[in-house]
Protein backbone atom coordinates (compact mmCIF):
# COMPACT_ATOMS: atom_id res chain seq x y z
CA UNK A 1 0.00 0.00 0.00
CA UNK A 2 1.19 3.61 -0.87
CA UNK A 3 2.08 5.69 2.38
CA UNK A 4 -0.55 7.99 2.36
CA UNK A 5 -0.23 10.89 5.03
CA UNK A 6 -3.87 11.68 5.85
CA UNK A 7 -4.48 13.87 8.84
CA UNK A 8 -6.55 12.84 11.96
CA UNK A 9 -8.61 15.56 14.53
CA UNK A 10 -7.86 14.46 18.13
CA UNK A 11 -10.73 15.05 20.58
CA UNK A 12 -11.25 14.38 24.19
CA UNK A 13 -14.44 13.00 25.29
CA UNK A 14 -14.97 13.77 29.35
CA UNK A 15 -18.37 11.52 29.52
CA UNK A 16 -16.17 8.70 28.01
CA UNK A 17 -12.85 9.39 29.06
CA UNK A 18 -11.43 8.66 25.68
CA UNK A 19 -9.78 10.14 22.96
CA UNK A 20 -11.73 10.05 19.74
CA UNK A 21 -9.64 10.26 16.19
CA UNK A 22 -11.79 11.40 13.40
CA UNK A 23 -9.87 11.27 9.52
CA UNK A 24 -11.83 14.03 8.00
CA UNK A 25 -11.07 13.22 4.20
CA UNK A 26 -12.53 9.28 4.81
CA UNK A 27 -16.14 9.39 5.27
CA UNK A 28 -16.89 7.60 8.55
CA UNK A 29 -13.25 6.87 9.52
CA UNK A 30 -13.17 7.14 13.26
CA UNK A 31 -12.04 5.72 16.61
CA UNK A 32 -10.87 6.21 19.51
CA UNK A 33 -8.17 5.21 22.35
CA UNK A 34 -7.77 5.60 26.44
CA UNK A 35 -4.79 7.53 26.02
CA UNK A 36 -3.22 10.08 23.10
CA UNK A 37 -0.44 7.10 22.27
CA UNK A 38 -3.08 4.76 21.41
CA UNK A 39 -5.51 6.92 19.65
CA UNK A 40 -3.07 8.08 17.16
CA UNK A 41 -2.25 3.74 17.01
CA UNK A 42 -5.56 3.16 16.32
CA UNK A 43 -6.02 6.20 13.95
CA UNK A 44 -3.58 4.70 11.80
CA UNK A 45 -4.83 1.49 11.67
CA UNK A 46 -8.28 2.52 10.59
CA UNK A 47 -6.87 4.65 8.26
CA UNK A 48 -5.25 1.20 6.98
CA UNK A 49 -8.22 -0.71 6.72
CA UNK A 50 -10.63 1.82 5.04
CA UNK A 51 -8.32 2.44 2.26
CA UNK A 52 -8.14 -1.65 1.79
CA UNK A 53 -11.90 -1.75 2.43
CA UNK A 54 -12.03 1.02 -0.45
CA UNK A 55 -9.49 -0.94 -2.89
CA UNK A 56 -11.32 -3.95 -2.50
CA UNK A 57 -14.78 -2.14 -3.55
CA UNK A 58 -13.22 -0.69 -6.20
CA UNK A 59 -14.39 2.71 -4.35
CA UNK A 60 -12.50 6.09 -5.37
CA UNK A 61 -9.82 6.58 -2.28
CA UNK A 62 -9.87 10.58 -1.82
CA UNK A 63 -6.67 11.80 -2.03
CA UNK A 64 -4.39 13.41 1.45
CA UNK A 65 -5.29 17.52 2.24
CA UNK A 66 -2.67 19.59 3.33
CA UNK A 67 -4.28 21.47 6.36
CA UNK A 68 -2.80 24.97 6.78
CA UNK A 69 -3.18 27.63 9.82
CA UNK A 70 -4.63 30.82 8.45
CA UNK A 71 -5.99 32.06 11.74
CA UNK A 72 -2.25 33.27 12.23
Amino acid sequence: MTNLHYSMILEWDDDDKIFVVTVPELPGCRTHGHTYEEAIKQGQEAIEGWIMTAQVDGATIPPPRNYTDTAA
